[in-house]
């Protein structure tokens, strides 16, 4: 519908407005030597996302801008076409003052300040470990109201998977003592959603209460902490995390995050627990190393990645290695796991991304 809004503009209206076309192409590969049988070892993926935006300045600094996204995404097994997915990535119209942002349409609503093991990934899917840096969005209408410059409230309305309207809102306060937040959302949806690192399932209808900290001093300290209530089952999440930049070279930040997941299934009361270990240092303008070490620690598994990237002014050049558990590691059902090669074995990975 918003795009054909954006398409009813007449031409004089277009050229008399400030406009902006821009877009991501990506292409990667990856090979591995973990491979499910019968499958080639080399898996390739090529995709672009244009976008479009139009903004209208106003009076007494209000501004209405829109922005419309297509995401056009094609992976292959060797020469086989495993899937090709072309859809929205964005589309929203947006009005905005000094005090007040209202935003309608499909898009990117996003909180909290964990890095890797993030209790707050309630609406997107970003992963730092994706040079990227794309995330899902959601259909929603979102309002911001900035009373003053030390606190901002946020309310949202989301469309989700089944047409079931869920409600939220959230409150951030920066001051001397840190940035502070509270949020909480309600979905009434009846559907089985997954929540956390491994998808523990959350049944039926539920409400969300969850509270982040973040404080930035001689070390940088957060905090994440989730309660996920529904008539089955009850899903508190907790991450807690630091960081600290070691003046060698150009300065070497290292971070660590623990996260713990206790989900209450009727009687049962299963829980989960994580670590996670990053190390990124600039080598000069244009080159940068990054190491991300995840730990399952119920089920001694780990998870680590190595990546240089080397960045220009519209492109960057990312060499990947990977190093995970094996197929043959995990007790599911060989059916139940995943065709894709990455997140299982040494893999290496290559990726080039250009942006205009």
């Amino acid at each position: 519908m918003l795009l054909i809004l954006i398409l009813s503009f007449s031409e004089e209206q277009i050229t008399a407005h400030p406009i902006s076309i821009k877009g991501q192409f990506w292409v990667n590969g990856l090979t591995r030597n973990d491979v499910p049988s019968g499958q080639s070892s080399f898996e390739s993926n090529i995709g672009y996302i244009p976008t479009f935006s139009l903004f209208k300045e106003l009076s007494n600094n209000q501004l209405v801008d829109m922005e419309w996204a297509y995401r056009l995404d094609r992976t292959y097994f060797g020469v086989s076409l495993l899937h090709n997915k072309a859809s929205h990535h964005r589309y929203w119209v947006r009005y905005s003052n000094d005090k007040l942002e209202a935003r309608l349409g499909l898009q990117k609503i996003v909180f909290g300040p964990s890095q890797v093991l993030r209790s707050l990934s309630w609406f997107d899917t970003i992963d730092l470990r994706d040079p990227s840096g794309q995330t899902d969005g959601v259909e929603a209408f979102r309002l911001r109201w900035f009373p003053s410059n030390s606190l901002s409230l946020w309310s949202w309305a989301i469309n989700n998977d089944q047409n079931t309207l869920s409600y939220g809102s959230r409150a951030e306060l920066s001051n001397s003592t840190g940035e502070w937040g509270l949020t909480y959302h309600q979905d009434p949806s009846k559907s089985l959603q997954m929540v956390g690192l491994d998808n523990t399932p959350n049944f039926g209808s539920h409400n969300c209460l969850a509270i982040d900290y973040r404080y930035d001093g001689f070390i940088g300290f957060w905090n994440e902490s989730a309660l996920i209530s529904s008539d089955r089952s009850e899903i508190i999440m907790a991450t807690v995390g630091a960081d600290y930049t070691i003046q060698i070279a150009s300065g070497l930040l290292v971070m660590a995050e623990y996260m713990s997941i206790s989900n209450k299934i009727d009687s049962d009361e299963p829980s989960q627990s994580y670590a996670a270990l990053m190390a990124s240092m600039p080598l000069g303008m244009v080159h940068q190393l990054m190491f991300i070490s995840q730990f399952d620690l119920e089920e001694n598994r780990s998870y680590n990645y190595l990546r240089w990237s080397s960045t220009y002014d519209h492109y960057s050049l990312n060499f990947i290695l990977s190093i995970s558990p094996g197929r043959a590691d995990y007790n599911n059902l060989e059916e139940s796991i995943s065709k894709a090669l990455a997140g299982f074995g040494t893999g290496l990975q290559f990726m080039f991304i250009y942006n205009h």
